[in-house]
């Protein structure tokens, strides 16, 4: 499943980029999530990321370990490609 991070970096990490990119990603390795693309962002969010994560268990735990290790806050969104949507409306409509 695929989903967009929204994210905030905290005051503590953000001038810290390399030692943060590095345990984030290889946490994100660890619960089996791959990175499709990071975005930096000027505005109420730091950055957008995009990425596949095998469940929404292994989502939540990044999101909750990101938290924790007071690397900053992310909003996970599940994102959903055209077919899906499509699929969806016609779902609905019968």
């Amino acid at each position: 499943m695929k989903y967009v991070l929204l994210g905030n970096l905290s005051p503590e990490w953000a001038s810290k980029q390399s030692d943060r990119t590095s345990k984030a990603k290889a946490k994100l390795d660890k619960l089996g999530i791959k990175i499709e693309s990071i975005h930096y962002t000027q505005g109420y969010y730091d950055f957008v990321d995009i990425v596949d994560a095998p469940n929404e268990a292994a989502m939540l735990a990044f999101s909750v370990w990101y938290a924790t290790q007071g690397l900053g806050r992310i909003q996970s969104m599940p994102a959903f490609d055209a077919k899906t949507f499509e699929t969806a409306i016609k779902d609905a409509a019968s």
